[in-house]
């Protein structure tokens, strides 16, 4: 037999490996320990850290810990400093294990990060801690005088909470001249003793003996109790009931209702009389959950069900009847009826979520573990076998780990923009009949992964501007979708780098980063730039960041903000036009052409000429399209010899702009050979034919004579602070500083000049400004002007401050012989600009015109 015994362990063990071998991720094989039962608290189990292989720094932040169903009680806890299995609370074996045997606390342990699941076993040990007892102190036991000898009298059996050793292991007697005591042993291996008479009793000689009844266990150290034992001697009843067989075994199930019938017990007794009425009864040792749920009648012998049954609490109950007859000296005899359950599906699966780790991204890959899920059906067999699964249409499946435990884990991609949330339907199906079932629903909510880039609402966007738009004005308003959530749908904007006519693109246009408004930062001009395009990125704050980008064509619109500018004729001296007419002239003699142009485009720039005012409307004629200026009749006696013309220009726009050139037109009877204002700006064909090109080089003529100004503003701003810095204050005085030509030094101090020394015809005296300048410390310049000059020069005079008073080296002082050498070598005018020869006729005139006036305002 005890072959027998360990080749099944043997094959137990193998299946127990093989089956620890096979459980896939996360559970990990499972761990026994031994513990002595009322260990104090902190009392050292096991190393789980060591034993597990688990690095013990990281216990805490892993979350390791022991998992128990709510409401029950943690006897052993785990230090997540060192790994180790304490004692949290005293274990008592007799209440944790009601029922014999080895008694075993089922542990699951947890650590996340990776998720992994241990299971831990603990056996409790017994330890010596409860003494055998009686169920009296004291006996009464009535022996008939007429007891043979060898009679033996079963006594109460003494109860020891503790088990195998350390339970009750034998029986002791005090000394006596009358009895013996003898030690059974039943089917359970539970001792009992018997009362063995030894001597035959004579109640006359003494009625009433006294023995100690004393229980011993086989603990280390021994511990023992007693009961007194009074045996009164009595009259012969000399028959003792007896049980159809020591034993009963009967099986009932758990939902039995209360009233149910268990066994009908029966005994007979030889006597007659009250020797031979029998009495049914629980023996005194009967525990109080058997009183609590059977009864037993004592006339009839039936027990009957009175409590409620529970498979899940205890599946055998065990219980000892004494009967006894009603005659004196009468005997108690005991059979013993064992009561098994017979398992019902009444418990529904429970279904615990262990561990869950959501949300989950996702990007989680195929196989990410979402939860960990146990469950637990109290009943037995088939009905305590659970399936669990999830729902349909589900991208989630459940794995099982081991007996009773599940892993949910992800079967495919996860799409947050399709399902943000899942709700998963678990459901726990026992294999009884009928079958029960739980659904538990666990909602799983997908956080967000950056997998979108913004899109925007069109392909390209074509935005229209009026030229001459505000500064800072609105153009339009770009818009772009992402479809993820939180700081990943969050878009700010932006336009990419980039340059326009050699320009940086963010001195055009700006954008508000937040709501994609696009803003005009200067006014556009569509003479200068008719369109251009520029690249608008959205990006989201996503980690990595994405963007998409879209192309804005803006093209500006053309306004009518140029007037027409007439550039033939041209007027002299700020007078009008002057032209002679030969008075022979026919109808259709060309008097000359009126020529304009303007900036801008299409019909804002399509001139019409028209005869405003005239002397005479009958004596000439403006061709409305090309200006021409002709007779349309001869000249007659009584026509004036002066004709006076206004000649308006006027463009296609709305409003339409206008320009007028008056002319002055002299009948002469012959023509001198001078040069008319018609002829001294004529444009050539290429020329007018192309108006931009005339606007190029009025604006190249104004802008060097602007350059060529500020250029002698500076040099006399630089003189002046040098001068004054020189001179503490003092200014160049005349006598020492000359240009004008009454007032001139001597030879030395004028090194190069280009100032012509004498006035111009017609003038008495020249007029002259001094103008303080920044050159080199002590010389004076000034700028010296004619009434009627067409041009200024400067005039480099030798240095006319003393020295400096701080000046320590006297050879470094200057020397009437260091003066400013001016190169005699002049330079060359830009030839890309310069005007035909046509027009430098026109040109000339206008800077002697221009020179004049302010040779008059000078007079003036």
């Amino acid at each position: 037999m005890g072959a027998g015994a360990g080749s099944g362990r043997g094959q137990l063990f193998l299946r127990t490996l093989l089956f620890l071998l096979l459980a896939g991720a996360p559970a990990r094989g499972q761990l026994r320990y031994a513990v002595p039962e009322e260990l104090e608290h902190g009392a050292f189990v096991a190393n789980l850290g060591e034993d597990l292989g688990l690095d013990v720094s990281t216990l805490s932040a892993r979350r390791f810990r022991i998992v128990s169903r709510a409401g029950a009680r943690q006897h052993l806890e785990v230090n997540l400093e060192n790994g180790i299995l304490f004692v949290n609370e005293r274990i008592d074996r007799e209440e944790v294990c009601e029922a014999g045997g080895t008694c075993l606390l089922h542990l699951q342990l947890l650590v996340e990060s990776p998720l992994e699941l241990y299971r831990v076993e603990v056996e409790v040990l017994d330890i010596n801690d409860h003494a055998p007892t009686f169920p009296w102190q004291e006996y009464v036991l009535e022996v008939a005088e007429s007891a043979v000898l060898g009679a033996r009298f079963p006594l109460e059996s003494a109860q020891d909470p503790d088990v195998g050793t350390n339970s009750v292991h034998t029986y002791r007697l005090s000394p006596n001249g009358f009895f013996s005591l003898e030690v059974q042993t039943r089917s359970d291996a539970s001792k009992f003793a018997e009362l063995v008479l030894e001597r035959a009793l004579d109640r006359e000689q003494q009625r009433v003996h006294r023995v100690l009844l004393t229980a011993l266990d086989g603990g280390v150290p021994e511990r023992s109790g007693t009961a007194h034992i009074l045996v009164t001697v009595l009259d012969a009843n000399d028959n003792v009931p007896a049980f159809d067989q020591p034993s009963y075994g009967v099986s009932l199930p758990e939902d039995a209702p209360a009233g149910t019938l268990v066994i009908q017990l029966n005994a007979t007794d030889l006597d007659e009389g009250p020797n031979g009425e029998i009495e049914y009864s629980f023996s005194g040792h009967a525990p109080p959950r058997v009183r609590e749920l059977f009864h037993v009648e004592p006339r009839s012998g039936q027990v009957l069900l009175k409590g409620r049954l529970d498979y899940e609490r205890a599946s055998i109950h065990e219980l000892y009847v004494q009967a006894k007859d009603r005659g004196p000296s009468a005997v108690a005899v005991h059979c013993r009826v064992l009561v098994h359950l017979l398992d019902v599906n009444d418990n529904a699966p429970e279904v615990t979520l262990t561990s869950v780790s959501t949300p989950v991204l996702e990007d989680a890959p195929p196989g990410t573990v979402i939860a960990v899920i146990s469950v637990l059906d109290r009943d037995s067999g088939d009905n305590g076998r659970v399936s669990c699964e999830v729902g349909p249409n589900v991208p989630f499946e459940l794995r099982s780990s081991f007996r009773n435990y599940y892993t949910l884990v992800t079967t495919q991609a996860l799409d947050r923009e399709a399902v943000p949330e899942y709700n998963v339907s678990i459901t726990a199906r026992d294999m009884g009949s009928p079958a029960l079932l739980t659904r538990s629903t666990l909602t799983i909510p997908v956080s967000d992964v950056n997998d979108n880039a913004p899109r925007f609402l069109q392909p390209s966007y074509s935005v229209y501007v009026m030229e001459n738009n505000a500064p800072g004005a609105s153009i339009c308003s770009v818009s772009a979708l992402d479809p993820d959530c939180q700081q990943n749908a969050y878009l700010s904007y932006s336009i990419a780098d980039g340059h326009i006519h050699g320009m940086p693109v963010g001195t055009y246009v700006s954008i508000n980063s937040d709501s994609g408004h696009m803003y005009a930062l200067r006014s556009l001009d569509y003479e200068q730039i008719r369109s251009f395009q520029i690249q608008v990125q959205a990006q989201d704050a996503g980690f990595p960041p994405l963007s998409a980008n879209v192309t804005v064509h803006i093209f500006v619109l053309d306004q009518n903000d140029n007037a027409p500018v007439i550039v033939s004729p041209m007027p002299r001296n700020g007078s009008v036009a002057t032209e002679l007419v030969p008075r022979s002239a026919r109808p259709g003699y060309l008097v000359g052409t009126v020529s304009a142009v303007d900036a801008d485009a299409g019909l804002n720039s399509r001139l019409s000429y028209q005869l405003l005012q005239a002397t005479d409307f009958t004596l000439f004629s403006v061709a409305p399209d090309t200006g021409e200026l002709r007779t349309l009749r001869s000249f007659l006696e009584q026509d004036a010899s002066r004709q006076q013309l206004v000649v308006q220009v006027r463009d296609g726009g709305q409003p339409a702009l206008s320009a007028t050139v008056s002319l002055l037109l002299s009948v002469v009877e012959t023509m001198p050979q001078t040069l008319s204002d018609f002829s001294e700006f004529s444009l050539p064909p290429e020329v007018s034919s192309s108006s931009p090109l005339t606007l190029y080089l009025l604006v190249s003529l104004g802008s060097i004579s602007f350059t060529f100004l500020l250029a002698i503003l500076i040099l006399t701003a630089i003189r002046c602070r040098g001068e004054r810095r020189s001179r503490q204050g003092d200014s160049c005085s005349p006598p020492r500083c000359h240009c004008c030509p009454g007032s001139r030094p001597s030879s030395d101090g004028l090194k190069t000049s280009n100032l012509t020394a004498q006035p111009p015809a017609g003038t008495t005296a020249a007029t002259c400004l001094d103008v303080p300048a920044g050159g080199p410390p002590g010389y004076c310049y000034k700028v010296c002007l004619g009434p009627e000059s067409a041009q200024s020069d400067f005039m480099f005079l030798k240095p006319c401050s003393p020295p400096r008073n701080n000046e320590k080296d006297p050879g470094k002082r200057s020397r009437p012989d260091q003066h400013l050498q001016v190169s005699k070598e002049a330079k060359q005018p830009n030839t890309d600009w310069l005007p035909s020869s046509t027009q430098r006729a026109a040109l000339k005139r206008y800077r002697i015109q221009h020179w004049g006036n302010r040779g008059s305002r000078w007079k003036g």
